[in-house]
């Protein structure tokens, strides 16, 4: 293993909270603070692998900076395909994005869709192995559902679970997208049946100490 550390990979001094590099390993995206709001960014990957790019000032870096969280940006997630990004932010909103094409800067990633449930910092996120959900958690101790098989249209709510007596710090599907499994601050683990999005099993006895992340 080699150990990289980019320079130019900066919120400009401010806080980064996560990266996720896109499923063909072409980009990856940056969620953090900004100046004065939550910070998304897009970045290219050839530069991280080739230090001939790194240097080729014809080779644009940044691909892409969005500031329309209003508060610091948790999470960013990319879609399985790779279409769709999602972030998650303590301005309590999720926002899918998606390119829509050059402009003033080297791509033009727009928001698609504003996902409004929680009334508390949405601290993560995750696509279902198909891409037909979206769940996301938060501060209000609660995980939310989302059909995204569509964006035709404002994505609806499949299912809101509210059985965690703390804030819900980790979503993770299984691959098959059978199961949901969340953790939270109550000191468990949950596995929730997609079927009819109840309790297949809370996982309890081993977490003396508060989860961290799945």
């Amino acid at each position: 293993m080699k150990l990289l550390k980019p320079t130019w990979v900066s919120h400009d001094g401010k806080p980064v909270f996560s990266v996720h590099i896109h499923p063909d390993g072409s980009r990856f995206a940056t969620g953090g603070q900004g100046g004065d709001a939550g910070l998304v960014a897009v970045w290219n990957m050839e530069p991280v692998r080739s230090a001939d790019a790194e240097s080729d000032n014809k080779v644009p870096k940044l691909l892409c900076s969005m500031t329309n969280h209003l508060s610091c940006v948790n999470c960013v997630r990319w879609s399985n395909q790779g279409k769709y990004l999602a972030s998650g932010s303590d301005d309590n909103d999720v926002m899918i994005w998606r390119c829509s094409g050059s402009g003033n800067q080297a791509e033009s990633w727009s928001c698609a869709h504003i996902l409004r449930r929680h009334s508390g910092d949405v601290l993560d996120l995750a696509w279902s192995p198909d891409d037909s959900y979206l769940a996301t958690g938060s501060v209000d101790n609660s995980i939310v559902v989302w059909n995204v098989s569509s964006f035709a249209s404002t994505p609806e709510i499949k299912a809101v679970i509210k059985s965690h007596a703390g804030m819900v710090k980790g979503v993770a599907w299984d691959p098959m997208g059978k199961y949901l499994a969340s953790q939270s601050d109550d000191k468990s683990l949950r596995v929730w049946r997609t079927s009819d999005w109840k309790e297949e099993k809370a996982v309890r006895g081993p977490f003396d100490k508060v989860l961290l992340c799945l």
